[in-house]
């Protein structure tokens, strides 16, 4: 069998290769670096950013001389006339801007390098590729011949595109959420629960209630890992760092209990769980929160990576507080309303204690305020009113309320007729200092009280209190009338 010659097997090797390969004289180059060089020219970099066109200079430095087929298929030539010719097209722009690259691993004597450029096909098509340049070996003083392989990775260079937008689409879902979002990791909350599995204990309920300390141990095991620019908005915090390292101003008080409900449920396998808790943002301010808690399917064995979502509902709260206090409150007077009052009854009725003192009230002389000065006067003697009964009855478990437009009532259970005699008091002198401050409108007040031993007795001791009640507005009226007759 015949020897094929080093010539021969090199054409072949060159022809068949799988990749593409040029070979190049750089010899060109090498002569107008050599004249930079005599010019003063130490960075080419500098040199070439300094005065455009230089870089297609170089470029039109670079002579092909050889390509394989390999070349021609990638880049849609029918030959390697068609590919010289048409060279333009196939090293244009972002191909200068990694060329720079390439030309200064030559300009400092580096004769065999590594690079990511962009070239295009002669059809339009854009191919990422990884060029391996090499002066082949006795040519190291001319550069007249270069060995360039480019290996195609445009499909990896694609993927890895897409991957890069998709992270950085999942990165701004996150950054950018409306909600607080907290990635943390539980692992180590993990591990002290198996632990304390692993000791036979069956009730966790009762071991924490035993031992609260190990609530306390697990909130310590918890590392955050990242939190979106909402939740630093949210707790008030100029940033991640300042927000981590004052999350004990954040997590308190209430927090405890909640968590040792959390840790029950995980204990209980419930990876998914939603509940209201209350926070602190770095200023002291309280935050109600909506909280969704779960623990990702891949990470369910280790609990390394835990979705904590938090929406702040503390708006919905104070109005949910005020309509809950609307509901048992008249707007008015801020006493409690007609409908609060009858629901105490009925429970005092069932339940006691007793005995029960009644005091009806009622404001003397409201119909002539109204109708002399206006139903706004009229409201502004009520608020008076409801601020002496208020002051009147502090820090007692007494039930205040407005019953109707000028009608008052006071349930004292477990009083008897002389404590609710020194309320009486306590609320006429508060009406005369009241008048005092608010010259104008004399707020004045019949009052009547009764006093009943059982639940068969209560109407009979409402009755008596509004009898006692109208009597003291009669004598009012009457000796309003006896002074107004007076000279």
């Amino acid at each position: 069998m015949a020897q094929l010659q080093p010539e021969t097997d090199f054409e072949l090797m060159f022809e068949s290769a799988p990749i593409s390969l040029w070979l190049e004289d750089y010899s060109a180059l090498k002569v107008l670096f050599n004249g930079w060089r005599a010019q003063g020219v130490t960075d080419l970099a500098d040199h070439v950013v300094q005065t455009p066109g230089l870089l297609q200079q170089c470029a039109a430095c670079l002579k092909v001389l050889k390509v394989n087929r390999q070349t021609l298929g990638l880049f849609a030539a029918r030959s390697q006339q068609e590919l010289v010719v048409r060279l333009s097209e196939v090293f244009r722009d972002d191909t200068l801007g990694q060329m720079l690259t390439e030309m200064n691993y030559l300009w400092h004597g580096t004769l065999e390098f590594s690079n990511q450029t962009v070239n295009y096909a002669l059809d339009g098509r854009r191919i990422d590729a990884r060029i391996h340049v090499r002066v082949l070996h006795g040519h190291e003083a001319s550069w007249d011949r270069v060995m360039v392989s480019l290996e195609d990775t445009t499909v990896a260079t694609q993927a890895q595109q897409k991957l890069a937008v998709s992270e950085q689409y999942a990165r701004d879902l996150f950054d950018y959420s409306p909600v607080s979002l907290w990635v943390e990791d539980f692992s180590g909350v993990k591990r002290l629960l198996d632990e304390v599995r692993s000791q036979g204990i069956s009730d966790f309920r009762v071991f924490i209630s035993v031992h609260p300390d190990f609530v306390s141990q697990c909130a310590e095991e918890i590392r955050v890992i990242s939190v979106n620019r909402q939740t630093l908005t949210m707790f008030a915090a100029h940033n991640q760092e300042e927000l981590l390292g004052k999350l004990g101003l954040v997590f308190r008080d209430e927090m405890h209990n909640s968590f040792a409900e959390q840790l029950i449920d995980l204990w209980d396998g419930k990876t998914m769980q939603l509940r209201e808790v209350v926070n602190y943002s770095l200023s002291g301010e309280l935050i109600h929160i909506h909280m969704q808690f779960a623990i990702p399917p891949a990470h369910q064995a280790d609990w390394s990576q835990v979705l904590v979502s938090l929406i702040d509902i503390t708006a919905r709260k104070k109005a949910e507080a005020y309509l809950e206090y609307l509901g048992k409150h008249d707007a008015l007077t801020k006493l409690r309303n007609r409908a609060f009052y009858v629901d105490e009854l009925n429970r005092i009725s069932r339940k006691g204690p007793w005995p029960l003192t009644v005091m009806a009230m009622d404001l003397n002389g409201l119909k002539r305020i109204n109708d002399e000065h206006g139903h706004a006067a009229g409201d502004a003697v009520l608020r008076r009113a409801g601020e002496v009964l208020t002051n009147a009855t502090a820090g007692y478990p007494y039930c205040v309320a407005r019953i109707g437009g000028d009608e008052f009532i006071a349930l004292m259970p477990g009083c008897d007729e002389r404590v609710a005699a020194g309320l009486q008091e306590r609320i006429e002198s508060m009406i005369e200092l009241n008048n005092q401050f608010y010259p104008g409108q004399g707020l004045s007040m019949a009052i009547g009280i009764a006093t009943c031993t059982s639940a068969a007795l209560v109407e009979v001791g409402l009755h008596a209190a509004d009898q006692a009640m109208f009597a003291n507005k009669t004598r009012f009226y009457e000796e309003a009338k006896l002074e107004r007759r007076r000279p």
